[in-house]
């Protein structure tokens, strides 16, 4: 078998999010709270699967009030949905890259199929022994979707809040060393019953 686990560096990763406002400016936030586990098959990457859970309170947007409103049910309403979720159904590949990863993403209970466009951005091995690969990938989604519908109408025509959500993550992720099984120790010694 083929597949190797690769655990995400969160402390060399980043989920970040871009969202219109006013709709002349974009809003820039990123979660800093997450984890996630890879499963690449090196020899037919389209059988690798990806899993992530993103702690939503960990969202910040560089304004305090802003992400506290983010956390209510207006928004993310963390309290009875503390993670989104994304679970890989596919993946596509084209020679030994992976160009799309098609999955579940689930926020708020509510479970939609997304596409995360990859661009992968190389292998290689760190100081420590680790080997280590990376990657980007974006995609776009419609919050509505997702029943985050909160939102504001301006005099001047538009809405406070886009409606469309860029999604970015820039994913560093380290090879899980395989788990040494020791035997347990025999004592030849000892009658048998």
């Amino acid at each position: 078998m083929t597949t190797r686990t690769w655990n995400i560096d969160t402390t060399h990763s980043t989920v970040g999010f871009t969202v219109r406002h006013l709709v002349i400016a974009k809003v820039h936030g990123q979660f800093s709270a997450w984890s996630g586990e890879l499963q690449i098959d090196d020899a037919d990457l389209s059988r690798s699967t990806v899993k992530v859970a993103i702690d939503l309170v960990s969202v910040d947007t560089k304004e305090p009030k802003r992400d506290a409103h983010l956390r209510s049910a207006d928004f993310f309403d963390v309290e009875q949905h503390p993670k989104m979720v994304f679970v890989s159904k596919r993946v596509v590949a084209e020679g030994d890259e992976v160009k799309e990863v098609v999955g579940d993403l689930t926020i708020r209970g509510t479970t939609h199929e997304v596409t995360l466009k990859v661009e992968e951005s190389g292998r290689a091995k760190d100081p420590w022994g680790g080997e280590r690969i990376a990657f980007s990938a974006r995609t776009r989604v419609n919050r509505a979707d997702f029943g985050l519908t909160w939102n504001l109408a301006l005099e001047a025509g538009g809405f406070v809040v886009g409606d469309k959500v860029e999604i970015r993550l820039d994913v560093e992720a380290v090879l899980a060393q395989p788990e040494i099984v020791v035997p347990a120790k025999t004592d030849a010694a000892q009658p048998s019953a």
